[in-house]
């Protein structure tokens, strides 16, 4: 057992599951003859025959049945060795994750103290730090309220904010005050659970009137039929900001006040990866973003309200 090499015990399993030597030989990026001389090398190491093979198929025997369950569990100790190894020497890749809006300097400003992986599945706010706190994602760019911080175990800083803006038909493209808009809330609680939270605060802070709706319309081409039927403007959520609007709609800032909605940088408390801490302190701004403007809004619950 000595000679047995971990390389080894990889090529018998994909063997093993693919039944076939060409298949496994592709799957491992290695030459047909190579795998077929590895495996008969462990089969000597281990002193048993681990496959009957013919020109036609390729079968376990009983002790390479015997055997496959014990291959991989080494392999995945093995694994599990390396990812700690990895861990404790700071080289393992931080995980990001975001809703739908990322730094455009992102990785300039990570590049020197760690490897940033962004992660693609995009979801809601409320999933990403529910990754976070579970160990899924290293960092994500979400909003949260100061309540998500305190019971998902996190810390939050500011990274970025928008200021939200209204989309009406017509031509007038004047300013329009925040109790003169209105404001969509969905149905759909697990996919709109953090903009459903901001835009009651919202309506109810403010005046706006709060539109109930159940297609999605928060964004996309149902946004657009929401606000032709809509007799007053509507306020565009931060999935919209970039969207192109239809010739037959405007864009109206709101005003009085000034509507914000802010992206968290957030991470676990506790968290002792230099390379996490490292991304967290790259990523570290002092600009507020002009949140904290005389006419400026936040939700009582955001974190970085004043």
């Amino acid at each position: 057992m000595a000679s047995v090499e971990l390389r080894q015990l990889r090529y018998f399993v994909a063997v093993a599951e693919e039944l076939n030597f060409g298949s496994a030989a592709r799957r491992l990026l290695i030459a047909g003859p190579s795998l077929s001389q590895q495996i008969k090398a462990l089969e000597r190491d281990l002193g048993v025959r681990l496959f009957d093979r013919d020109r036609r198929s390729v079968s376990l025997t009983p002790a390479g049945f015997a055997l496959l369950s014990d291959a991989r569990a080494l392999l995945e100790r093995a694994d599990d060795l390396r990812h700690r190894a990895r861990r404790l020497a700071g080289s393992e890749p931080v995980r990001l994750g975001y809703v739908n809006w990322l730094p455009s300097d992102l990785i300039a400003r990570t590049a020197a103290v760690a490897q940033v992986n962004v992660d693609a599945w995009v979801a809601p706010s409320h999933t990403q730090a529910a990754r976070v706190a579970e160990g899924g994602l290293d960092l994500a760019i979400c909003w949260l309220r100061t309540d998500d911080l305190e019971r998902r175990g996190l810390h939050a800083q500011l990274i970025g904010a928008d200021r939200l803006y209204a989309v009406a038909t017509g031509r007038d493209t004047t300013a329009v005050p925040a109790r003169e808009t209105g404001v969509l809330l969905d149905e759909d609680t697990t996919s709109w659970a953090s903009w459903n939270a901001y835009a009651e605060e919202l309506a109810g802070r403010t005046g706006a009137r709060a539109v109930r709706i159940s297609d999605g319309g928060i964004t996309g081409p149902a946004f657009f039929d929401h606000v032709r039927r809509c007799r007053r403007p509507v306020v565009n959520s931060p999935k919209g900001q970039a969207t192109p609007l239809p010739p037959d709609l405007v864009r109206r800032q709101v005003i009085a006040p000034e509507i914000y909605w802010t992206w968290s940088l957030v991470w676990r408390r506790g968290e002792v990866r230099t390379s996490v801490l490292a991304v967290v302190e790259a990523l570290r701004t002092d600009d507020r973003f002009g949140i904290h403007g005389p006419d400026a809004w936040l939700p009582e619950g955001d974190p970085h309200r004043r």
